[in-house]
């Protein structure tokens, strides 16, 4: 059984309704580490929509937390805002540089992250969390908090193991300068916290975004006000002491029953370590759905079990990534007799069958040609010829091919560049003669020319090896490269002959 149905089962023992939630401080630019949650989350709801219980996806953006340093991309611009709430502060210009405010923070990071889920299909329900507070949605979760500031205490200090410094508070009010730092409780009498900030005194309304609960506070309010029944979250946040450990009791505390948890690893990017928005090692959402088409980046996602970690390589991993996903859609799963098979077999087949299906568009056509066979393609014909052969609706694919063949990310082994004219000293070269009578005559597709040519260099005693280097040369100018049958065929018999010198 696929991890996502596994889940769907666990929550089906819990009711028919459910809440599926995924949530992300937008500090930065959105990296397909963040897509692995909210995927997460997709699919489970997906899962529990295919068993017929009511389920519902949201996505809850934190605007409400602070700026907490300049980040590397940041310029010191933006001093003056750190500790203020992300859905308050100005968006960042293409150097660093605070902009006129028209747009957020918030809104500048979230936004194309929010344009590349809609085009994997996954358009959950958005909850902004500075608007709930705004609304009042936490006001009585923030009331029993400060309330039962010592009960919290307590959870926090002997389930995380560490003590809270002396002035902590479970609420965290923005002072006179709008900043969250340096604010000091000094009381709190509903609705209201009082407090100081370097000797400026004032109050905070819990009903209104003038300030937040803290992390380990505000996570499991969240969980009570929305009805959330499940939440997949990051490794971090699930270690012994970690803040769901914490947050458990504190959902309990407000009247709450927690939401079922499912932990995840992260993805990293292959040699440089695990992906992180505050140092710029990323690959964006829209740049990966700029190199992966989208059910490629599903399938990445619900082929690899939550507890795994993934090693995304956006170059030769790629390519074997689209070809597993390929192999498997051409799959008949119809013919397969599942009760011949030891449990084993059956178990990885039905797990397959699970990541398959999650990784399907409705709204997408079939396409009719492999990511591997785009890439030649690609490099040696011109958009017009690839229609003329394939049709249009292989040209949003053959934008993302053409991205990548472009970008650094393309492998060094699978780059083309045909000769325009034959090599000067062509007839030096040993089996050029040989070569030019194989494909002469051979029938003219790419499984022929893939087999005429070793059977032809054998039947006249020659080393198969020497002769595919020389025709390497004749066509790329190099002595290997990506699969010579299949090029040879596309640029076709005239032009293959020209090159090895035949007029």
């Amino acid at each position: 059984m696929h991890w996502a149905d596994v889940m769907a089962e666990k929550l089906s023992h819990r009711g028919s309704k459910h809440i599926i939630a995924s949530g992300i401080t937008p500090s930065g630019e959105f990296h397909i580490g963040h897509i692995r949650e909210i995927l997460t989350g997709h699919m489970i709801t997906k899962a529990c929509q295919k068993r017929g219980l009511d389920a519902e996806f949201v996505f809850i953006v934190d605007s409400a937390d602070p700026l907490r340093k300049i980040y590397p991309f940041l310029s010191e611009d933006y001093q003056p805002y750190i500790g203020h709430p992300l859905a308050t502060i100005p968006a960042p210009l293409g150097d660093g540089s605070a902009s006129d405010g028209e747009t957020s923070y918030a809104q500048h990071f979230l936004e194309p992250f929010l344009k590349a889920l809609k085009e994997i299909g996954v358009e959950p329900r958005i909850i902004d969390n500075y608007n709930s507070y705004a609304t009042g949605e936490f006001a009585s979760r923030a009331k029993i908090a400060c309330e039962k500031a010592d009960e919290i205490r307590e959870i926090i200090e002997r389930v995380s193991g560490r003590e809270l410094s002396k002035d902590w508070f479970p609420y965290n009010p923005i002072g006179a300068d709008g900043s969250m730092d340096d604010v000091l409780v000094t009381g709190f009498e509903w609705p209201y916290v009082h407090w100081n900030q370097k000797g400026i005194e004032g109050k905070s309304d819990l009903r209104k975004a003038e300030g937040k609960l803290p992390w380990r506070i505000d996570w499991p309010a969240r969980w009570g006000w929305i009805g959330i029944t499940c939440e997949p979250f990051g490794k971090d946040h699930g270690t012994a002491g970690g803040s769901y450990s914490t947050g458990r009791e504190i959902s309990i505390l407000f009247g709450d029953e927690p939401p079922m948890p499912l932990t995840y690893e992260w993805i990293s990017l292959r040699g440089q370590g695990a992906m992180s928005s505050s140092t710029g090692n990323t690959i964006g959402p829209l740049e990966a759905l700029e190199l992966v088409p989208p059910q490629i980046l599903l399938y990445l996602i619900a082929r690899s079990k939550p507890n795994k970690a993934i090693d995304f390589d956006p170059g030769v991993g790629l390519v074997e990534l689209a070809d597993e996903f390929e192999r498997l859609s051409n799959k008949d799963f119809n013919a397969i007799d599942f009760d011949s098979l030891p449990r084993r077999k059956k178990v990885m087949l039905e797990d397959e069958m699970g990541a398959l299906s999650l990784s399907k568009l409705e709204n997408l056509d079939q396409e009719n040609i492999s990511f591997r066979h785009l890439a030649m393609l690609a490099q040696i014909k011109s958009d017009d010829e690839i229609f003329s052969d394939f049709g249009d609706n292989v040209a949003d694919q053959l934008s993302r091919m053409r991205h990548w063949i472009q970008g650094p990310h393309f492998p060094d082994s699978m780059r083309i560049t045909v000769r325009d004219k034959p090599m000067p000293d062509i007839h030096t070269l040993p089996y050029v003669k040989e070569l030019s009578e194989i494909l002469e005559i051979c029938e003219w597709n790419a499984d022929t020319i893939g087999k005429a040519i070793p059977t032809g260099i054998k039947n006249r005693d020659g080393m198969v090896k020497d002769a595919y280097k020389t025709l390497y040369m004749a066509i790329l100018n190099r002595e290997k490269g990506p699969r010579l049958a299949s090029i040879l065929y596309e640029i076709g018999r005239e032009k293959a002959l020209h090159l090895l010198g035949q007029t």
